[in-house]
């Protein structure tokens, strides 16, 4: 009797936290409508938000980035929603900005392409997925993107490649390392609520610290939590 009781706490519990959290996400759709109004273009977007694509915390943090800083390069692992959003911006509001996106599926590409019109100013690199090892752990990974990205960027968002396990989406500390000590950045990394990413995002702080690169971390949270990782001009972001 006492370990069905015990089972039955737990399951309410967890119950609870769903209820929560789908409410959590249900209040950031409402602010992230309400941080859009007045860009007629971005309004107008069709944007499929939730499932596989970012949340709601994911796509306002994303909007407030780009329309309160205007980066002037970003790059973005795994063409989607969030590339819609960028390349839109890029298109009516960020002219200058390059915008380059990592993505592992040509026929999806071609698919994406046929629905939405990206901007001149957004580029497509293929990188095949590959099995690297991480701390013993079996990571999936772009193939050689580190010598395909070469340059550096303002803003790095981080929702590819396939999740993994342990260690999820790590090629994102491969070009942390090469950050500079005086380097300003964003990351916008998804899905921080997975354990997968949950190790990767403490790698990521560990390079920072051991470069001696101070940073800020602010985490959104409703059906899935994003993280962002900013350097000290940035750390409005953290407070949204």
């Amino acid at each position: 009797m006492i370990k069905k009781i015990k089972e039955l706490i737990k399951e309410n519990r967890a119950n609870s936290n769903k209820i929560y959290l789908q409410t959590k996400e249900l209040e950031w759709a409402n602010i992230f409508h309400d941080s859009i109004r007045g860009k007629k273009h971005i309004d107008d977007l069709g944007l499929n938000i939730g499932r596989w694509a970012g949340s709601y915390p994911f796509f306002y943090v994303l909007n407030r980035i780009l329309s309160d800083y205007c980066p002037s390069s970003i790059l973005e692992f795994g063409l989607g929603e969030s590339s819609k959003l960028i390349s839109t911006y890029i298109e009516n509001y960020i002219p200058n900005c390059q915008h380059i996106i990592i993505e592992q599926n040509e026929l999806w590409a071609i698919e994406f392409k046929n629905r939405f019109n990206l901007s001149k100013k957004s580029s497509i690199i293929f990188c095949e997925l590959e099995t690297q090892l991480v701390n013993g752990f079996e990571v999936n990974s772009y193939s050689n993107l580190e010598s395909k990205i070469t340059n550096d960027f303002d803003l790095y968002v981080v929702d590819g490649p396939f999740g993994s396990p342990r260690f999820s989406r790590y090629d994102i500390v491969f070009l942390v390392d090469r950050f500079q000590k005086d380097k300003d950045f964003v990351i916008l990394f998804d899905d921080t609520n997975r354990v997968g990413e949950k190790d990767t995002l403490k790698e990521i702080l560990l390079k920072l610290k051991n470069k001696n690169i101070k940073y800020h971390v602010g985490h959104y949270e409703g059906n899935k939590r994003v993280t962002l990782i900013c350097s000290e001009k940035y750390i409005y972001l953290t407070s949204l």
